[in-house]
């Protein structure tokens, strides 16, 4: 019998980032407490959001319509990186990142975790940004993914290709 892998990586739907991110515009168009603060958020790149007010405390409202959104459209709060709000001139900008991939730092965190409180059997291997996990026992891949769920990691995990 073939050993079962499966896939941890961790990626960001860029899709329904960009639904969230439509949503915000129109609830800050919306909004009574947005008029006139010249409240504004858009893509800055691939990655990256760029929060525009008039006030610190409104480019951090913004921030936090747009993370409400992000939670309703199935993202995780951890993929997306935020700057403190600066002065621009007469306005406050805030920038954002989503984080795409695995480093390997991150990597080595999970193989580690995986290592010493997985099952034995269980191999994993780092494949670029993303890590293959193969054990000859399917109970022990439902084993890892419950555990890898259940550690406390600094950023979003998925799980691709179960076999």
């Amino acid at each position: 019998m073939a050993d079962s892998s499966f896939d941890i990586v961790s990626k960001f739907d860029r899709q329904e980032a960009d639904n969230a991110l439509n949503q915000a515009v129109k609830e800050i168009n919306q909004r009574y407490d947005f008029k006139g603060t010249g409240a504004t958020i858009e893509w800055k790149g691939e990655q990256g959001i760029e929060i525009t007010a008039n006030a610190d405390e409104r480019a951090l409202a913004v921030l936090e319509v747009f993370k409400e959104k992000l939670i309703k459209r199935g993202i995780s709060l951890k993929a997306l990186e935020t700057d403190d709000p600066r002065q621009s001139g007469k306005e406050t900008k805030l920038n954002g990142t989503f984080s795409d991939g695995i480093t390997t730092e991150q990597a080595k965190k999970v193989s580690k975790i995986i290592r010493d409180e997985g099952p034995k059997g269980a191999k994993v291997q780092i494949q670029g940004d993303e890590l293959r996990v193969t054990s000859k026992k399917r109970d022990d891949l439902q084993e890892i993914i419950a555990l890898v769920k259940a550690a406390d990691l600094d950023f979003p995990v998925q799980f691709v290709n179960y076999r």
